[in-house]
């Protein structure tokens, strides 16, 4: 069962989506790697024990710390959102497509193979190339516990817009029967994901997409968003939930929690005395979420 509270990692990262100051402002907060284990460490014994993250080299960091201390963190648990889409472009304006794809390929298997001896991916499946993409940025999580591993909005609303369908497939299965995991998609275009996995079969999803009360960053705005959580079945996730502050946290926690069918809120904060205010607001207005569908 998946936890009412998760925590995210923009903050980490210099990620605001309403303040370039207070983005950068909180980049040299966390410049230093002890400062991020603080803030994990202060939600952590908040009680948020869910942590969900990209797929960042930073990111890396953290696994190995909570690798090496499994007493502290025996119940500890990622969320993965991939892929960390400016990792991707940043190797490929160095390497090129192939060598970005050389850099990332996991060093054993077929493709790597196929892969790093040079040979042209023209003409191979979108199931593999897919499968080799998931395989590679799982990696940094071995010998972790992920429970739901994401697909990121960027390449999601992408394939959207395109069309492309069958990659939402291939990462669902793929996620299910290798890491036995269960797949997440992350949107910002709710109402027309859900038809799509409808489509594809992909039974009771989680979606994690913005849902706040001023419809910030909410494709279609509220009144479609609202009626999916009224009328669909699936599992939403809501993020923004305070528009990047523009919505006071109490008006905001308690609009969110009481939607129907959100099973979750994942939020960020610098500093334990916000997370600790954030988890309070929620274990006031939860309303457990409970799907209107069953």
């Amino acid at each position: 069962m998946m936890p009412n509270l998760l925590f995210g990692d923009n903050q980490f990262f210099g990620i605001n989506h309403m303040s370039e100051e207070k983005a950068r402002a909180q980049a040299l907060q966390f410049q230093d790697i002890k400062e991020v284990f603080k803030t994990l460490d202060a939600a952590y014994d908040e009680g948020i024990k869910t942590f969900m993250c990209t797929t960042h080299d930073r990111v890396e960091e953290i696994c190995d710390h909570v690798r090496a201390n499994p007493d502290r963190y025996h119940d500890y648990a990622f969320y993965p959102c991939m892929p960390y889409a400016h990792k991707y472009a940043n190797a490929a304006t160095e390497e090129g497509v192939i060598g970005a794809i050389k850099k990332f390929a996991p060093e054993s298997g077929a493709w790597s193979a196929a892969v790093r001896s040079g040979v042209s991916l023209v003409g191979k499946d979108i199931s593999g190339i897919t499968r080799l993409l998931i395989d590679a940025e799982m990696q940094m999580f071995k010998g972790l516990r992920t429970p739901v591993v994401f697909l990121q909005n960027v390449v999601v609303d992408l394939l959207l817009g395109l069309g492309m369908t069958e990659p939402f497939a291939v990462f669902s299965d793929h996620v299910r029967t290798k890491y036995n995991a269960e797949p997440g998609f992350i949107t910002m275009n709710l109402p027309l994901l859900l038809g799509v996995l409808d489509d594809l079969k992909i039974e009771n999803p989680i979606v994690c997409s913005n849902i706040n009360k001023l419809g910030f960053r909410m494709c279609g705005g509220v009144g479609a968003y609202q009626e999916a959580l009224q009328g669909r079945r699936f599992r939403a996730i809501a993020m923004s939930v305070f528009a990047s502050g523009a919505i006071p946290p109490s008006e905001a926690i308690s609009w969110v929690c009481a939607q129907p069918n959100v099973e979750a809120i994942v939020f960020g904060a610098s500093s334990r005395s916000n997370i600790r205010s954030t988890k309070g607001l929620v274990d006031q207005f939860w309303k457990g979420g409970n799907p209107v569908l069953a």
